[in-house]
């Protein structure tokens, strides 16, 4: 074989032998996806960022967007790094971990006083599902009017009524609760409630099926 056909010979080769590792790595990311769902995209910190200083363009240029399975992904992480321009960590976070909505505040804001609550209001925390959607909403969500909805446990064979228990309450905060964040997992939301409403919600939690928040209420 002469020197320009054995070229050509390792040439195709080497061709075919790309074809296949592409071949196998795109089958394994396949299989990836269907062993593990979809991907989505959730800022990581690539330093450690201090307690109560506003991010800036500079720690958002230094923060990472990573794909991670949704099923691993936390409640309230934030899918870009602008989400996060203007912010300030209620804590000291750590390089390499997830920043979540929750972890973030206004500068300024120091909760219950910015939030203005009036008419024998007083701030009550209780446990409620269904919070992905305000979590993910980040600290923006805070101050915003919500509808309490409980549904009760059935006492028949049909279902527990359903029943919006305090209406357009101001929501002070919202975090994971102890369960941490996921499907199924509780929320800890600190609502601005009058004496009657948090006695109905604190028994609600104890004895109802379920306690949601409604937003736009």
């Amino acid at each position: 074989m002469s020197r320009r056909g054995r070229a050509v010979a390792f040439l195709l080769l080497a061709l075919a032998t790309a074809a296949i590792a592409a071949a196998i790595a795109n089958g394994y990311g396949s299989s990836l996806a269907q062993g593990y769902g979809s991907l989505r995209p959730v800022v990581v910190l690539a330093a450690d960022l201090p307690s109560d200083e506003p991010i800036g363009p500079r720690e958002v240029a230094a923060l990472e967007v990573r794909r991670v399975p949704v099923r691993f992904v936390p409640a309230g992480a934030l899918a870009s790094p602008g989400e996060a321009l203007g912010l300030a960590p209620k804590a000291a976070l750590p390089a390499g971990s997830y920043l979540l909505a929750s972890l973030l505040r206004r500068p300024g804001n120091d909760g219950v006083a910015s939030v203005g609550l009036g008419g024998g209001r007083r701030p009550v925390e209780i446990a409620v599902s269904g919070a992905g959607a305000l979590l993910a909403a980040g600290p923006a969500s805070a101050g915003a009017r919500v509808d309490v909805v409980v549904t009760e446990e059935p006492s028949g064979s049909g279902p527990g009524r359903t029943h919006v228990a305090a209406a357009a309450v101001p929501l002070i905060a919202l975090g994971p609760g102890p369960d941490g964040p996921g499907p199924g997992g509780l929320a800890g939301a600190t609502l601005g409630l009058t004496r009657r409403q948090a006695l109905r919600l604190i028994a609600a939690q104890n004895f109802a099926r379920q306690v949601t928040l409604l937003p736009g209420g």
